[in-house]
């Protein structure tokens, strides 16, 4: 309560980020939000669909299902007996104070100076709490799905995952909402504590309808001494979507693999903000992220590769590539650097392109239609992600939700 109420406080006080940060919020117009207008979403309104078109219930060691304010979490027994806890986050406050205290909020960056993060951290409702003890694996992803019904409204939900030395552990986190004519708004924030040779691999996907407004929302791991984090962030729905994506590296021998697919049509708007910080030496981060654009939508992608003084022997990659389907659609990608060391290999480069009709034709000469081609050449230009998606249901469903996007 005493967090929420300065949370509260600060979100009441500040300003739009845009005065704050203007270069980050340039391209992204958010103008037409009006909070004010915006109730919280807390009653169940109708029933999510089934994950198991994402991660079967053969593939999975637990599901977690929150809609409307309330969770139902289903988990195999033996988890409980290794000390692994995952549950909604309100039930581990309730049941485990101190171990989510300890962590809760702790290495989210400008809660206090970001009114977005503030009303977060006042209003946060449902969430996910996993904790996973030192040397315990967790062999089979876990999921969490956060549904908001048609009626509308403001979700926060809050991702806390804490990977004790020397464990392993994947989680799934997927967001989505039911088509309807209310603004919707989420403010999303995922927490990764990778403590001491950990290994967390953690894919969240928006899947939001239409209405929905997520913006101000927050990926961000602190990745611990020979510790690795494996993200992959996927933007389908939603009709505009800001999301920041976090890597920290905290300790000598740490590694991040930061991995991103979008596809925006309709008219939709996806920025995304990547960071990879490199705070310690012999540390090694990898980012790749693949877009796709039609219609009148628009994509942004700025991404920073951050070297600080001392973090020598740092080995750093980003890459972004947009594909551009129709006219009207835009991509925007500004890659940066800043760089403090001067032992080390950093690269970073964008390339954004239309579809080449010399390709198409080539296709289309061996039977196919314009639309078979297109396809094909889409899916050949996400390859590259997919290749890197271990669980090969959810690369199906990833690969099926595109095409829709593509009819």
């Amino acid at each position: 309560r005493e967090r929420r109420e300065a949370a509260w406080a600060a979100a009441m006080r500040l300003p739009h980020p845009a005065e704050i940060w203007p270069e980050e919020w340039r391209r992204t117009d958010t103008s037409a939000l009006d909070l004010a207008a915006v109730g919280l979403a807390t009653a169940p309104t109708g029933v999510p669909p089934d994950t198991a078109a994402v991660v079967g219930p053969d593939e999975r060691a637990g599901l977690l299902v929150a809609a409307g304010g309330r969770a139902t979490v289903e988990a195999d027994g033996a988890l409980g007996a290794r000390g692994v806890i995952f549950s909604d986050l309100a039930g581990a406050v309730a049941a485990h104070p101190e171990l989510v205290r300890e962590h809760f909020l702790r290495i989210v960056p400008e809660v206090d100076r970001h009114r977005f993060r503030a009303l977060h951290a006042a209003l946060w409702t449902g969430g996910v709490f996993l904790y996973v003890p030192a040397g315990v694996e967790v062999a089979l992803p876990l999921v969490a799905h956060t549904w908001l019904g048609a009626a509308g409204g403001a979700v926060f939900p809050h991702t806390l995952v804490v990977a004790g030395p020397g464990s392993r552990v994947t989680l799934v986190d997927l967001l989505a909402s039911a088509e309807g004519t209310t603004r919707q708004v989420a403010t999303a924030v995922a927490e990764l504590v990778v403590q001491e040779g950990a290994q967390v691999r953690y894919v969240a996907i928006r899947d939001w309808a239409t209405p929905m407004w997520e913006v101000g929302s927050l990926v961000r791991a602190r990745v611990a001494r020979d510790a690795a984090v494996h993200t992959l962030v996927v933007g389908l729905g939603g009709g505009v979507l800001k999301v920041d994506v976090e890597s920290y590296l905290d300790g000598p021998g740490a590694s991040s693999e930061m991995l991103g697919l979008y596809f925006a049509a309709d008219g939709q708007h996806m920025d995304f903000h990547t960071l990879q910080e490199h705070a310690a030496p012999h540390t090694t981060s990898d980012l790749l992220y693949k877009g796709a654009v039609r219609d009148t939508a628009k994509t942004v992608f700025a991404g920073l590769i951050r070297v600080h003084w001392g973090a020598q022997k740092t080995n750093a990659f980003q890459s972004n590539r947009n594909l551009i389907l129709s006219e009207g659609a835009r991509a925007d990608s500004i890659p940066k650097l800043e760089i403090m060391a001067n032992d080390l290999r950093c690269t970073h480069g964008s390339a954004t392109s239309r579809l080449h009709e010399d390709h198409i034709f080539y296709l289309m000469s061996r039977g196919l239609t314009r639309a078979q081609a297109v396809r094909m050449i889409v899916g050949g230009f996400f390859a590259e992600v997919f290749d890197r998606i271990p669980a090969q249901r959810l690369r199906a469903y990833l690969q099926a939700r595109i095409a829709d996007k593509m009819s």
